[in-house]
C-alpha cells in the first residue's frame, strides 16, 4: 500500500534507537528507547491521517515524527471499519515497493492482492498475505468485485535487514496462523513469536505481530521479550495498560524492559501487538522504497519510471501510479 497523498518529496532517515525527521534529528532524549528513564512506562502519540487510492481515509500509526521505528517494523496503516455498497472501496493502482515486506491483516472484508511476480491472492480475516520486496516489486491492492460490502485492517511493513534487502521478491498468502488463548480473549499471532509460538510467516528479523481481541470486563497476561521495544494500536474499544487507559487513534509505545504485559477492558476491545529488537541500522524511506541513502532512492525512483527493475502488474486494469519528484536533504547523524 503506497504513501498516496501524503507525500514529501524528501526523505526521512532514521534507526532503531534514534529519529531523524524531515529537517533535524531527534535526540534520544526526546525519542528515547525506554519511554520512562525508570523503567518501561507508556508513551502515547496520536496517529496521522491520509488518504489512499480510492479516496480510502487511513490513520497512519508509523512513521510519526516522534517515533519511526518498532523493532523492523517501519509502517503501520489502520482502515476501516467501513460499509459501502456499488463502490470500489479500495483501489490502489499498482506502484513500486523496495527493502521491505508488505504486511496486510484484516479484520472484515476482503482485499485483492495483484503483483509484478504474477500472484493473484484474496487476503480474508485469519488470513495473511506477506509481500517481500526485496530489490524490486510492484503490486496492486483493491476491493474485489464479489465483496461483504465491510472493510476494516491493518496494512504493516517490516525494513529488510542489509543481509536480506536485495533478495529476490516473493510473495506468500497464509489461510491460516496460529490462534492463542491464555484467557480473557483470543490472540491471532501474524507474524513472529509470541508465548512460545511462532507464526509460519516468514520473517527476516526477530519480530511478533499479533491481534488481541479482549471480551467484556477482562484480563489478559502476555508474556514479552524483555530486550525487545514492543507497541500497541488500540483498533477498538479501551484498554488498560499499567492503570493507564489506551484509546485507538494513537501509537502507545511500551519501550524496553517489559517481561509482560497485563491488560484489562471493561467494554469488548480489540488492539494490535507489534514488536522486536531495537533494529540498529540506518533506514531511508521515501514513497514506497526503504533504503539506505538517497541515491539508491533516486535510482529506484528514476528505475519505476522507465519501466525497468519492477515489472508491471499485467492483470491490474488501469494506469500505474507514477512516482513524486524526490529531493534529498543531507543527512545528520545520529
Amino acid at each position: 500500500m503506497p504513501q498516496l497523498h501524503e507525500r514529501s518529496n524528501t526523505a526521512t532517515s532514521f534507526t532503531g534507537t534514534s529519529s531523524m525527521g524531515d529537517t533535524e534529528p531527534s535526540s534520544n532524549k526526546n525519542n528515547p528507547e525506554n519511554p520512562d528513564p525508570n523503567g518501561p512506562g507508556i508513551a502515547s502519540y496520536p496517529a496521522r491521517s491520509a488518504v489512499l487510492g480510492g479516496g480510502l481515509s487511513v490513520q497512519r500509526a508509523l512513521p510519526l515524527w516522534q517515533r519511526r521505528l518498532v523493532g523492523a517494523w517501519c509502517f503501520a496503516d489502520h482502515f476501516g471499519p467501513l460499509n459501502f455498497r456499488d463502490r470500489k472501496i479500495m483501489d490502489v493502482a499498482p506502484h513500486p515497493h523496495m527493502g521491505l515486506q508488505t504486511v496486510s491483516w484484516l479484520f472484515e472484508g476482503e482485499v485483492l492482492h495483484k503483483d509484478s511476480l504474477g500472484f493473484e491472492a484474496l487476503a480474508r480475516p485469519g488470513g495473511l498475505n506477506l509481500m517481500t520486496a526485496g530489490r524490486a516489486i510492484a503490486h496492486s491492492e483493491e476491493t474485489p468485485e464479489r465483496n461483504s460490502g465491510k472493510l476494516h485492517g491493518l496494512q504493516l511493513w517490516l525494513a529488510l535487514p542489509e543481509g536480506e534487502r536485495h533478495r529476490q521478491p516473493s510473495f506468500d498468502h497464509y489461510p491460516e496462523l496460529p490462534v492463542l488463548e491464555p484467557g480473557g480473549g483470543r490472540v491471532h499471532l501474524f507474524m513472529g513469536e509470541l508465548a512460545g509460538q511462532r507464526s509460519p510467516a516468514r520473517a527476516f528479523s526477530p519480530i511478533v505481530g499479533a491481534e488481541i481481541a479482549l471480551g467484556s470486563n477482562a484480563s489478559m497476561n502476555l508474556p514479552l521479550n524483555p530486550a525487545w521495544e514492543h507497541a500497541l494500536f488500540i483498533i477498538d474499544g479501551l484498554v488498560l495498560l499499567d492503570g493507564q487507559p489506551l484509546s485507538p487513534g494513537a501509537l502507545h509505545y511500551l519501550g524496553t524492559g517489559r517481561s509482560v504485559i497485563e491488560m484489562r477492558t471493561t467494554i469488548p476491545s480489540r488492539a494490535a501487538l507489534i514488536g522486536g529488537p531495537p533494529f540498529g541500522e540506518p533506514v531511508l524511506i521515501w514513497w514506497n522504497f526503504v533504503a539506505r541513502s538517497a541515491d539508491e532512492i533516486q535510482m529506484a525512483r528514476e528505475d519505476w519510471e522507465q519501466h525497468r527493475r519492477f515489472g508491471e502488474v499485467r492483470a491490474y486494469k488501469g494506469e500505474r501510479l507514477k512516482a513524486p519528484s524526490f529531493s534529498a536533504r543531507p543527512l545528520a547523524s545520529g
